[in-house]
């Protein structure tokens, strides 16, 4: 794609031969990681390089049942690639227990730039050890790790892959790794607005479009910044003013979870704008159904709290019925058709 800056991460394992696979390499192949225009460099682990097999691996393992408790649930089962690997359920119950959880499934769009932590309070540093809270949680994957590994050394296919991967045998460490692989090279920037951008012939917006998207400049990019539209940073939005909840585990208290910071009470993970009208409902709770619910609340139902965002006047902000539809005219050109279409990131 053209105006892209493009950079290597190369990983390369000479490994022994292990029997003979028509899909994989005995060596690791080099990835080409291409930053779209606009975007900035993303900060990777070098302590698990991307390479082409190591993707594969983790989609394989990202659709496959086997790491679940009860071999009946993927991470696709909640991150559908139809809904920018979102769920679509404001509190998803298709963990083993069938229990509700406490928080809304985020989609998983370009994770690669998601260097300030992870979950709504940030509780993960990164992909790899997020990845072991879903695995092991009693309400969503309830696996044992150590019969995890058994299961997946069972199948030749993936003994193979992950020697191929990582120069040794399968691991809890290693699983997480490849699935942190896959999920960095889930990038989205061909939306309508992506190629208006880029200025490729024919792609316009409206009148009302581009006004939505001057009105997003103005009222929404104070957290929802740049081409990613989102600062990865913690905001408390004026949804709610009473942030206790002794019996969840502090789990209203927000990004203050984490850091035990009062300043912190209420603050939550700025998701990004991008597939936002995919992604339904909203917030860390889901407690929005609709684009127009969100708007409502930002024109006319911000709450006031000691911790309340400074961009956020106490009275809301005041969008008039054609600025809220203008926003939302915007919003849907950040649908990405071509990533949930992309049969690369679907299930092998």
């Amino acid at each position: 794609m053209k105006n892209f800056n493009r950079y290597i991460i190369a990983l390369s394992f000479i490994v022994a031969a292990c029997g003979k696979n028509e899909d994989i390499d005995p060596e690791s192949q080099p990835y080409v990681f291409e930053v779209p225009a606009g975007f900035p460099q993303p900060v990777f682990d070098t302590e698990n390089p991307m390479s082409q097999e190591g993707i594969a691996l983790g989609r394989m393992l990202f659709y496959d049942v086997r790491i679940s408790g009860n071999n009946k649930i993927s991470c696709a089962s909640c991150h559908e690639p139809r809904l920018a690997f979102s769920d679509g359920f404001a509190l998803s119950k298709t963990g083993v227990s069938g229990t509700a959880l406490h928080r809304h499934v985020p989609a998983l769009i370009n994770l690669a730039w998601a260097g300030n932590g992870l979950f709504w309070d940030g509780g993960s540093t990164n992909l790899e050890s997020q990845a072991f809270g879903p695995l092991t949680a009693t309400d969503e994957m309830q696996q044992n790790l150590t019969e995890l590994n058994k299961e997946l050394n069972d199948v030749p296919d993936y003994v193979t892959r992950f020697r191929t991967v990582f120069n040794g045998d399968i691991s809890s460490a290693n699983v997480v790794k490849a699935l942190a692989q896959f999920q960095r090279s889930l990038v989205s920037a061909g939306s309508r607005y992506d190629r208006y951008k880029r200025g490729e012939p024919g792609q316009n917006l409206s009148s009302d479009e581009l006004a939505g998207l001057a009105l997003v400049r103005q009222k929404c990019q104070g957290c929802h910044t740049g081409e990613l539209f989102t600062d990865n940073d913690y905001h408390n939005n004026g949804i709610d003013t009473d942030f206790s909840s002794e019996s969840l585990e502090g789990i209203y208290q927000g990004r203050s979870r984490i850091t035990y910071d009062p300043l912190d009470l209420g603050k939550f993970k700025t998701p990004t704008l991008r597939n936002v009208g995919l992604t339904a409902p909203f917030m860390h709770d889901g407690r929005f159904v609709t684009l127009d619910d969100v708007l409502d609340q930002y024109s006319e139902g911000i709450k006031n709290s000691p911790t309340l965002d400074a961009r956020l006047p106490a009275g809301g902000l005041q969008l008039t019925g054609q600025q809220k539809r203008q926003i939302i005219a915007f919003l849907q050109t950040l649908t990405d058709y071509e990533f949930i279409s992309n049969t690369k990131i679907q299930k092998p």
